[in-house]
C-alpha cells in the first residue's frame, strides 16, 4: 500500500501511464486491422477511466500527471495550420461551399440535439450543455457556461460525441458510398471536432486538412449561432 501511495502521488507516474496505455491501445487496434470499435482515444479512455475507479483516485491527482499532455494539445491545435497551409489552393477555390456547409451543419447539430432533448423532457440545464457538443471542449465549455449549461457535462459530451464520430463515420461513408477525403475529413472536423480530426489523418493529410478546417470553423461558428439561438428559442 504504502508503495502504491508513493508511485500515486508521482505526476511522472500519471504521465507514463497515459502515454503507455494510448501505445498499447494504438497496437491494439492496428492488430485489428483499424477499426472503429477499437479506436485508440476511445480505448485509452477506457482503460483510464476504469484504473482510476479501480484505484480510487481522483481526477485531479491524475490530471496533475497528464497535464503536460493537455498542455501540448494547444500546440498540436496550432499546427494544423500546416496541412491547411498545403492545401491552401483547394481551399480558396472552395470557400462559399465550405462555409455553406459548416454553417448548415453547426445549425443542425444544435437544434436536432435540443429537439431530441426536448422530446425527451431534460431538464433546460442538461439541454444547453448538450448544445455546444460538436465543438472542441475549450470551446464547448465557454459556450455552456455562457448560455446556462454545465460545463463538466458539456465537456463530458463532447467526449462521447467524439467517440461516436470515430466509430459511426466509417459505416456512414460506406453506406453513402463517400470516397472523396475532402467530404470525409470535412464531416469529420465538423461533427467530431478534435478526435474526429485525428481519425481524419488515418485516411490522408488531406482529409486530417479539411478535418481541422471545419473544427475550427464550427467552433467559431457556434460559438456565435449557439447564443443566438438560445435566446430566440427562449431558454
Amino acid at each position: 500500500m504504502e508503495f502504491w501511495i508513493y508511485f500515486a502521488t508521482k505526476p511522472l507516474f500519471w504521465l507514463v501511464v497515459t502515454l503507455s496505455v494510448f501505445i498499447v491501445a494504438v497496437r491494439l487496434n492496428r492488430l485489428m486491422q483499424g477499426t472503429p470499435f477499437l479506436h485508440p482515444v476511445l480505448v485509452s479512455m477506457l482503460i483510464i477511466i476504469s484504473f482510476l475507479l479501480l484505484t480510487n483516485t481522483s481526477y485531479e491527482v491524475y490530471f496533475g500527471g497528464a497535464q503536460f499532455i493537455h498542455f501540448l494539445l494547444g500546440p498540436a491545435i496550432v499546427a494544423l495550420a500546416v496541412p491547411l497551409y498545403d492545401h491552401f489552393s483547394r481551399i480558396a477555390q472552395m470557400w462559399l461551399p465550405l462555409l455553406i456547409v459548416c454553417v448548415t451543419g453547426a445549425l443542425t447539430a444544435i437544434l436536432s440535439v435540443l429537439a431530441i432533448g426536448y422530446l425527451f423532457d431534460l431538464p433546460d440545464a442538461v439541454l444547453l450543455s448538450l448544445a455546444p457538443k460538436s465543438v472542441t471542449s475549450p470551446i464547448a465549455i465557454g459556450i455552456a457556461e455562457k448560455i446556462g449549461g454545465l460545463p463538466s457535462l458539456a465537456a463530458g459530451l463532447v467526449l462521447i460525441t467524439g467517440a461516436m464520430g470515430g466509430v459511426l463515420a466509417p459505416f456512414v461513408f460506406k453506406l453513402i458510398k463517400v470516397d472523396d477525403d475532402v467530404v470525409k475529413g470535412f464531416s469529420l472536423g465538423l461533427a467530431a471536432h478534435g478526435m474526429g480530426t485525428a481519425y481524419a489523418f488515418e485516411f490522408s493529410a488531406l482529409a486530417g486538412a479539411f478535418a481541422g478546417l471545419a473544427m475550427g470553423l464550427t467552433g467559431l461558428l457556434t460559438a456565435f449561432l449557439l447564443p443566438l439561438v438560445v435566446s430566440l428559442l427562449g431558454f
